[in-house]
């Protein structure tokens, strides 16, 4: 499932969660590019590139890729299971938890 990280390096990584979450705790090499603000998320996508979408769960990353899609973007992949499967598999860098209180 997530196998591509650090594999395929001409590949992006976008979350789509909310800034909070995203500032709280995500893969070192994420951008962030969330649902709430999708006109600006999207110009986030390059359309040359392979471009793997995931949120919390997958139900975000899967309207985002969906309404990238309708807009011409061929490009994207959903990472299913989201941020919570892809952390599980130990197999890549997160960055440090930040309590999202200590953001305000």
């Amino acid at each position: 499932m997530v196998t591509f990280i650090g594999k395929d390096k001409n590949a992006q990584l976008l979350d789509v969660r909310k800034e909070s979450e995203f500032q709280s705790e995500h893969i070192a090499i994420a951008e962030n590019a969330p649902l709430d603000f999708i006109n600006e998320s999207m110009l986030k996508v390059a359309k040359n590139k392979t471009c793997y979408v995931h949120c919390e769960g997958g139900y975000r990353s899967m309207i985002f890729a969906s309404t990238l899609k309708a807009r011409g973007y061929d490009n994207l992949v959903e990472v299913q299971g989201g941020f919570k499967a892809i952390k599980e598999t130990g197999n890549v860098k997160v960055t440090d938890y930040v309590r999202p209180t200590t953001l305000l």
